[in-house]
């Protein structure tokens, strides 16, 4: 389960410091906001590069995987985050090597997919109970992490860290063009095996709050956030991590007094955001088209209102009526516009 039952009578305030200070009161509350923060911005950076890689499926497949892999260490009665960890990065390595274009990697994830599935299926079949463990992975279990589970996160998330911190600058230029970083003599398929193995460690941490079912909420839509809003790869980071942040924080802040699932308001918060600034071009669009009539209406408009104007102006210009000179003075009187000579009739000039 991932959210709070017994806490359904809790009630937020308009005093949010004290709910908060309520909140944290409770060491689970406390364990899920430090391995929130930790899996958000390591969701944020890698999220960045699945983006930029076009690495969306391949993050799909490995989620999916994951849960096999949870399935396997439930029948040898072994931690199910340690078989999730390592059949995520097998076969992220094996997509790696198998696909040798990011771009166009889909056989690869595919066939990988599959046989994981099967492998899973094959676990689930031979485990004589019920695999608890196993199934709250696909939707996270945000109640049931311990100061040890905050511990791994942060252990697993370190060296993911430090690892994209050494590559970035490769990993981004042979996303961005991998024939001419080959050409070059970059090794692109190192880089692959590195990418993909952060995405696995990613994802492995990631489940832990979102579950398997979900994971794209924190790996894949804060990057698609940041580059609509950025093209500059350091403000994009910032900007995924900085929503991944946001979302862990409210969605677990609101699901403490909301009788509901960590994972709903943490992925409905993501997608709204996601929403608005997909709105924000088609509302320029809006704008531009209400411009561009109202404009087009001016010009069909503004002829005959300058006729009209033309008219009442030349007709304040004219020569007073004599009826409306009849009660002004002589001297105030202005004077008769000057009348041309009528021209002479006589052949001789006379």
């Amino acid at each position: 389960m991932t959210h709070f039952p017994h806490l359904h009578w809790v009630w937020w305030s308009w005093n949010l410091v004290y709910d908060l200070r309520y909140m944290l009161a409770f060491e689970f509350m406390r364990d899920l906001f430090e391995a929130g923060t930790m899996i958000a911005i390591v969701s944020g950076v890698v999220s960045y590069l699945v983006v930029l890689r076009r690495s969306s499926f391949a993050a799909h497949a490995l989620g999916h995987v994951g849960f096999s892999g949870a399935a396997g260490a439930v029948l040898f009665a072994v931690n199910p985050f340690y078989g999730l960890l390592a059949f995520t990065t097998v076969s992220g390595t094996g997509i790696a090597v198998l696909g040798k274009n990011a771009s166009h990697r889909d056989v690869e994830i595919g066939t990988v997919l599959a046989f994981m599935l099967g492998l899973g299926l094959l676990f689930l079949g031979l485990y004589q109970g019920y695999a608890t463990e196993a199934y709250s992975i696909l939707f996270g279990q945000v109640v049931g992490i311990s100061p040890a589970q905050v511990a791994y996160t942060f252990e697993a998330s370190v060296p993911v860290l430090v690892a994209l911190a050494l590559v970035f600058r490769q990993l981004v230029f042979a996303s961005l063009d991998e024939e001419v970083a080959e050409a070059k003599g970059m090794p692109t398929m190192l880089l692959g095996v590195v990418f993909m193995l952060t995405l696995a460690v990613a994802i492995s941490i990631a489940v832990t709050v979102i579950g398997v079912l979900l994971v794209f909420a924190l790996t894949v839509t804060p990057a698609a956030i940041a580059v609509r809003l950025t093209k500059r790869p350091l403000y994009s980071v910032l900007l995924s991590v900085g929503v991944a942040l946001t979302a862990t924080w409210v969605g677990s802040f609101v699901a403490f007094y909301e009788d509901y699932a960590t994972s709903f308001f943490i992925v409905t918060i993501v997608f709204a955001i996601y929403i608005v600034v997909r709105s924000i071009p088609l509302l320029r669009r809006l704008v531009r088209w209400v411009d561009g009539r109202a404009r087009s209406f001016a010009s069909s408009v503004a002829p005959p209102l300058r006729r009209l104007s033309g008219r009442v102006s030349g007709r304040s210009r004219s020569e007073p009526s004599p009826d409306v000179l009849r009660g002004v003075p002589a001297a105030g009187r202005p004077a008769a516009p000057e009348r041309p000579a009528p021209a002479s009739t006589d052949p001789d000039g006379a």
